[in-house]
């Protein structure tokens, strides 16, 4: 009995080895925030990969929210660059619409940013380093006072 069992057990960790299980990775941001800038980047801390090294669950998701109660904010470009080893797929805007994506670049726009609402972009990537990857990030719009240059997020 203690023979068949271990036999399964070694079989159950051979058969999960070669399915490829997906293996989690975590990354740290470093998104300097401007004094008086309303807005946060969103970024996940993390995600999961499949024995392929792409992201599961669609791919990640990146935003920025207009953490303003009271102001909107006009003409919002939101961009997400390729620094080191990340490839993008398909993307899907969420409040606003893709207006430019290439395998290393994807921008979001909303004409409006409304009061406590957010524009971001869930787009499906695919890591070719697990262990360094990096993208920056890039925010456009009239009516507040934050730099373009919103920092890095990766490992």
């Amino acid at each position: 009995m203690n023979t068949s069992f271990g036999v399964l057990v070694a079989t159950g960790i051979v058969t999960a080895a070669q399915l490829g299980l997906a293996t989690g990775a975590s990354a740290r941001a470093e998104a300097p925030q401007s004094t008086g800038c309303p807005v946060d980047i969103v970024y996940p801390s993390r995600f999961y990969l499949n024995s392929s090294g792409w992201v599961t669950n669609g791919g990640l998701y990146f935003a920025v929210k207009n953490k303003s109660a009271s102001t909107s904010f006009k003409k919002v470009t939101f961009t997400v660059t390729d620094v080191k080893n990340i490839r993008f797929g398909s993307a899907t805007a969420k409040g606003g619409k893709v207006t430019h994506k290439t395998s290393k670049t994807v921008s979001v726009y909303t004409t409006t940013l409304k009061k406590k609402a957010s524009l971001g972009v869930k787009v499906q990537t695919h890591l070719l380093n697990t262990s360094t990857y990096k993208v920056k990030f890039a925010l456009h719009g009239t009516g507040w006072n934050c730099a373009v240059d919103q920092g890095t997020w990766g490992s």
